[in-house]
């Protein structure tokens, strides 16, 4: 699927594949932390909608993009419920780069990403810090309102709800 003529079916051919392996909604109940409880059931569907669009936008484009020789299984753990597995990422020039994807044994019993760490460190605890300072600083509706506006920011024209077009 290289080549421009094939860019539109990888991208999709990606989403779809990331889509299924990840779980955008414990994701982002573990990225609001403490203040995922004081949510409503229709916030709290939102505001994983909003974080998995996020994710979207961040982070398929740069896997589209990225270039490694190969992605080498180190090892996993499980602990009920949980597990961690671990990998090492070679780049082009042999620089190598620890991923580590925790998952969790969910619905139908399969095993989801929930979180992932990048020489050790949290993509979700990353998010958390930044949300917990917008909610302590500002507030929920800040936090909602400037992944709305990044939303928008960012939405490219097929995206867009036919009326607005």
């Amino acid at each position: 699927m290289r080549g421009e003529s094939n860019a539109a079916l990888r991208r999709a051919e990606i989403r779809r594949i990331a889509d299924d392996i990840f779980d955008f909604e414990e994701m982002a109940k573990r990225a609001l932390g403490r203040h995922w409880d004081a949510r409503t059931p229709a916030e709290r569907d939102e505001f994983v909608g909003l974080f998995g669009d996020l994710l979207r936008r961040t982070y398929y484009a740069k896997i589209e993009r990225a270039t490694f020789e190969k992605i080498m299984f180190q090892g996993e753990r499980q602990q009920g419920d949980d597990a961690l597995v671990r990998t090492v990422v070679v780049l082009p020039h042999g620089e190598q780069m620890d991923l580590d994807y925790l998952l969790l044994h969910g619905e139908g019993g399969r095993w989801r990403v929930y979180d992932l760490r990048f020489e050790g460190v949290s993509l979700i605890a990353n998010y958390r810090s930044q949300f917990s300072r917008i909610i302590r600083t500002s507030s929920y509706e800040s936090l909602r309102e400037r992944l709305k506006s990044n939303q928008a920011e960012f939405a490219s024209p097929e995206d867009a709800p036919k009326a607005a077009r």
